[in-house]
């Protein structure tokens, strides 16, 4: 530990990410058998030196070099150094937290045990089951072959039938949050108060880097209760966190990539993008789009990039599935470079095999040749979402690598210590917070230059809560 690579190097497990990202092991074993070596035991050097000599030729056939030395390469030391900085945990905190969750968890157990009137094991599917579609005659909406299904999917499709399905969903809510964070943070916190992620730079298709051990990108935030669990991630004392998010970054790639000049005249413009498109679709001026239709409009954009379906929007968003398929509709039809571009991204899937971000990074689907349908449909869906994805996580990869570089380069103290999908969030003294701030906003909206801007939102705080 604590070695530091000087001259040129070249990673083989890296470069097989590169070349492959669907590989299963990305094992010096598995890399050397995929190109019919013999991993020779008694001179793995020689082997390794011929598969990188291989992989070389591989990735300037493919025009893979400039996405494999310039981003996953010096990644990999930037990584090292984030996981090396870890992130502050207040455990009194997360202590008090876990009490709160407890307590409230008590007191549901409590409530479901009398609103039963028998004693149950809420963590039992099988005693859940029996209880709910037996002894209180709710309606069974699914059942398997080990009993009745009480997924939140079906609880949620019947909470409105009796008091006590609200209250079996709120108990899961608090159990997990405290059981998967609260618990498993206060074990994984190292002696220096900090806890330190495991980054995993070859584990998505897309390109996306994955958190572990814990993982930190999964802390739940569209709820109240999960943004709580973020007060407990602060910055060492007297210290500062910025946190600078890209903003809509993935419709921002999708505007440009598609050519659709109603989208991209939107962001040139910086209207709301929601409230734009609901204008389109409904056809009413931007001051009298209603915050339902809003809503509409804003489940379409999130989830037209992965192929949203009728079913999907529909139970999305409340309406009927008829209406929700004129609504998709009726939205390619007011953005047809959009239109354009999905159905052109699965042709070529299906002509060439892959499909490729703006930085040649690909993606293979072999999917698209499936006779099973559910398997060609995942596909499709692939062939949509997987370049504007990818170019998404290409650019947040470009900007860490810049960001962290630079920071050193100015001689600040501040230090990179997360990533989380389009956020990146920087630790550092407070009176360099302004030039952090202006130098996180600079280097992420000029890293790529797109047809339509590129908007980072950038905000401080002493935890991690309080940056948003």
């Amino acid at each position: 530990m604590g070695a530091r690579m000087e001259g040129e190097a070249f990673d083989v497990m890296l470069a097989g990410y590169v070349l492959q990202p669907q590989r299963k092991s990305f094992s010096l074993e598995a890399l050397c058998q995929d190109e019919g070596m013999n991993l020779r035991a008694e001179c793995p050097a020689e082997t390794l030196y011929r598969l990188s000599l291989v992989q070389q030729a591989q990735l300037k056939g493919d025009g893979l070099e400039t996405l494999y030395k310039e981003i996953e390469l010096p990644l990999a030391m930037v990584l090292l150094d984030m996981e090396r900085e870890g992130f502050m945990v207040d455990d009194s905190e997360l202590k008090r937290l876990g009490e709160t969750f407890s307590a409230r968890i008590r007191e549901l157990t409590d409530e479901i045990t009398q609103m039963a009137g028998v004693p149950i094991n809420i963590n039992s599917p099988k005693q859940l089951g029996e209880l709910l579609f037996e002894r209180m005659g709710l309606p069974a909406r699914k059942k398997t072959s080990s009993g009745y299904s009480t997924s939140a999917e079906v609880l949620e499709q019947i909470a409105d039938l009796h008091p006590i399905i609200p209250l079996i969903l709120e108990y899961r809510r608090y159990a997990k949050l405290n059981s998967t964070y609260i618990e498993a943070l206060l074990k994984l916190q190292s002696p220096d108060g900090r806890i330190h992620t495991r980054f995993d730079q070859v584990s998505t298709a897309t390109g996306r880097i994955s958190s572990l051990e814990p993982n930190l990108q999964n802390i739940p935030i569209r709820t109240e209760l999960g943004k709580e669990i973020r007060r407990a991630f602060s910055a060492r004392p007297g210290w500062r966190l910025v946190d600078a998010d890209y903003s809509q970054i993935e419709l921002r790639v999708l505007a440009h990539m598609s050519h659709d000049q109603t989208m991209q005249e939107a962001f040139r413009m910086g209207q709301d993008i929601h409230q734009r498109t609901a204008s389109e679709v409904y056809g009413v001026p931007l001051d009298e789009v209603t915050h339902a239709m809003r809503s509409a409009a804003k489940a379409v954009n999130f989830g037209i990039v992965y192929g949203i379906s009728d079913f999907g929007l529909a139970r999305n968003i409340g309406v009927s599935r008829k209406e929700a398929g004129a609504f998709i509709e009726l939205y390619l039809n007011r953005y047809p470079g959009v239109r354009a571009f999905m159905e052109n991204a699965v042709k070529l899937g299906q002509s060439q095999g892959y499909v490729t971000t703006l930085m040649g990074r690909r993606r293979y689907l072999p999917e698209l040749k499936s006779s099973n349908y559910n398997t060609r449909s995942f596909g499709e869906r692939a062939a949509m979402n997987s370049p504007i994805q990818g170019t998404a996580a290409d650019i947040i990869k470009m900007a860490m690598v810049q960001v962290h570089d630079a920071l050193k380069k100015n001689g600040l103290k501040a230090r990179l210590i997360l990533q989380v999908h389009d956020e990146l969030i920087v630790e550092c003294p407070p009176d360099e917070v302004p030039a952090v701030k202006a130098l996180l906003v600079s280097l992420m909206e000029g890293v790529m230059r797109l047809d339509v801007p590129l908007k980072v939102d950038v905000s401080d705080g002493v935890n991690w809560y309080d940056c948003k």
